[in-house]
């Protein structure tokens, strides 16, 4: 969010270009353990033939939207819990609850009978997978070597492009900021769909991806994670839930952050301002956890984990939450005049 707002508000780039260095380095990483065989991106919720297309574009908006009125998306929603702010506990439950009856619940039955039924069919291309180098390389039969080429490009222009700013040079913080929040999306990669691969389940005789929610491989995200954390905890005499991938990363980020504050003393208690400031916040709950489940992700879930393997439904779900934010940001301008 603040990457947006900073660009909205007074034209600053410099978070944004963290942001898509971030990206850069997301999607050679990947698509370079891809390339060894070390994963396989077609094996995961983003890179399926079939496109939910309106799913991606209006879960995106709501939830650029929603992470706006919540002072902040899944991510940065766990690192101020850690840094002690009580309004953000208040959005983790409320996202994880919203999230969790878009999964299964309520909310799933509208998602499904509205949104999820519209889609489209790379195949139909001659693409078994959706995403932008495969179809492409379908389109034109430039086959494996095109494909390869239009992801080394990708990632290269985009790299280059963040650096072009002599202010973003200037700041290290922010380059090396980029670099490891990018590294980070390689690495949750290669542990899910890598080191948690199993060639046959002792007990289904097929393959799986040990620890992952999704039964796919996975990356980082911090919406449907938030639910099934909020599951774990009231079914923990459940012997079937266990710790997942995405459980891990919501723990690992909120201890982070405390551990963090407290190192720094900066933790500190922080509530609600007002009534309008509860309302504004919860509202926002609900929205990130709708509109992350819809978008098959967040942010960092879309933003990141997703838009690295250049899936067409995480570029709609990318695009969307940036417009999602901008237009909430007009709107609370909008409140204020």
């Amino acid at each position: 969010m603040g990457a947006i707002t900073d660009v909205v508000q007074i034209g600053d780039w410099r978070r944004m270009r963290m942001w898509l260095l971030a990206i850069a380095v997301a999607i050679a990483g990947a698509n370079a353990l891809e390339a060894a065989g070390l994963i396989d991106l077609s094996k995961t919720i983003y890179t399926s033939a079939s496109v939910p297309w309106m799913s991606t574009l209006v879960g995106g908006f709501i939830f650029g939207f929603g992470m706006t009125l919540a002072s902040g998306c899944g991510s940065k929603t766990l690192i101020r819990i850690g840094g002690g702010n009580l309004k953000s506990l208040v959005v983790l439950i409320v996202l994880g609850i919203s999230a969790y009856m878009t999964l299964k619940g309520l909310f799933a039955v509208w998602r499904v009978s509205a949104l999820d039924v519209f889609r489209f069919d790379t195949s139909t291309l001659g693409a078994r997978r959706s995403d932008v180098p495969t179809v492409i390389a379908a389109l034109t039969g430039g086959g494996a070597a095109l494909r390869v080429g239009i992801l080394a490009a990708v990632a290269l222009i985009l790299g280059a492009w963040t650096l072009t700013s002599a202010d973003f040079r200037a700041s290290r913080e922010m380059i090396v900021g980029g670099l490891v929040v990018g590294a980070v999306i390689v690495g949750g990669w290669f542990v899910s769909g890598h080191v948690g691969y199993v060639s046959e389940n002792p007990r289904t005789l097929e393959e799986a991806f040990a620890a992952t929610n999704s039964g796919r491989a996975e990356s980082f995200s911090f919406v449907a994670p938030v639910a099934y954390l909020l599951e774990l905890l009231m079914l923990w005499s459940d012997q079937s839930r266990i710790v997942t991938f995405g459980v891990a990363g919501v723990l690992g980020m909120m201890s982070g952050s405390a551990a963090m504050a407290l190192a720094t003393r900066t933790f500190r208690w922080e509530g609600f301002a007002s009534v309008e400031d509860l309302v504004n916040h919860i509202a926002g709950g609900v929205l990130m956890g709708f509109g992350g489940v819809t978008a098959l992700g967040c942010t960092i879930g879309q933003g990141l984990t997703g838009i690295s393997t250049l899936a067409l439904g995480s570029i709609f779900a990318f695009l969307a939450i940036i417009a999602g934010c901008a237009a909430a940001l007009k709107y609370q301008y909008w409140r204020v005049a």
